[in-house]
């Protein structure tokens, strides 16, 4: 996390400054509302990203498979 700070440039004090606003805009009791979701999302995600890296392998080796058969006849 605080490699992506040092990307992006912000340091400690506007961290600060992000966090009272989210708090000031969202208020106390929607904040961890607002993360469920962001966390869902994430889920989400990832799981649609590791979906098709399996399917993309799963077609890779495919191919191979077809070829090897016909070989054999």
């Amino acid at each position: 996390m605080d490699n992506l700070f040092l990307l992006l440039g912000i340091q400690g004090g506007e961290v600060i400054l992000i966090v009272f606003v989210v708090i000031l805009l969202f208020g106390g009791r929607k904040i961890p509302e607002l993360m469920r979701g962001i966390g869902k999302g994430i889920r989400e995600f990832n799981t649609a990203k590791d979906s098709l890296k399996s399917e993309l392998e799963e077609g890779m080796r495919e191919p191979v498979k077809k070829e090897s058969s016909a070989e054999t006849k």
